[in-house]
């Protein structure tokens, strides 16, 4: 069962990385595995409300007016996967680990556009606004996030509490209990601070988790 799960897993994968997956795509399958490894597809837990980190081709409407960024409260929406990219400059490949101190890239996996922050105001609590921007083939700094493991741990395991701070502007990927009023569903703010709070904790939830390279 372990051995099918993987196979359907990494043919997933493959479509993913590979740009071939649609807006009706199915939810990815998930693989047992303690390590978060580049080339996963991942959720996002927000610690404190349990809201998945989320994006849909909605602009905001205000700030830099990009696509807007925000926390959902159910676990089975399609719209909070999340592949883990490393940056153009990095020797990381899929299937490695990733330690904490490291910077990644998160792309959004169906609209394929990149976790992203700027110092436009986020429309609700005035904060650090974050967004998605570009595509596969439009990136830039804006879209860097450096990993902060919780703890004592070096490597980034599900179920840990990490933050994610922007490289840019030095705020912390936060989210908190403001709700949106335009937005279905409960969804709430997503922005960044530049202090640590309890509110910056984050967990990889649901996903597809590749196996760490060189693991038997």
């Amino acid at each position: 069962m372990a051995a099918s799960l993987l196979v359907l897993a990494v043919a997933f994968l493959v479509g993913a990385v590979s740009g071939g997956i649609d807006g009706g795509a199915a939810a990815p399958v998930e693989v047992e595995g303690s390590e978060v490894t580049y080339g996963s597809v991942i959720k996002l837990m927000h610690e404190k409300t349990k809201h998945r980190l989320h994006s849909h081709d909605v602009p905001y409407g205000s700030g830099s007016g990009q696509q807007s960024v925000t926390g959902f409260p159910e676990g089975d929406d399609s719209n909070s996967y999340w592949i883990i990219r490393p940056t153009p400059d990095s020797s990381s490949k899929q299937g490695d680990a990733i330690e904490t101190g490291g910077i990644i890239k998160l792309q959004h996996m169906r609209t394929r556009r990149w976790l992203h922050s700027h110092l436009h105001a986020s429309p609700l609590s005035g904060n650090l606004e974050v967004s998605c921007f570009g595509g596969d083939e439009l990136s830039d700094t804006g879209d860097y996030w450096r990993l902060e493991i919780e703890g004592s741990g070096k490597v980034w395991k599900r179920d840990q509490k990490v933050r994610l701070r922007h490289v840019d502007t030095g705020g912390y990927l936060h989210s908190h209990n403001k709700k949106y009023n335009r937005l279905g569903g409960g969804q709430q703010e997503v922005c960044g601070v530049r202090e640590k709070r309890a509110e910056n904790i984050w967990l990889a939830a649901e996903g597809v988790y590749l196996p760490v390279n060189g693991s038997k």
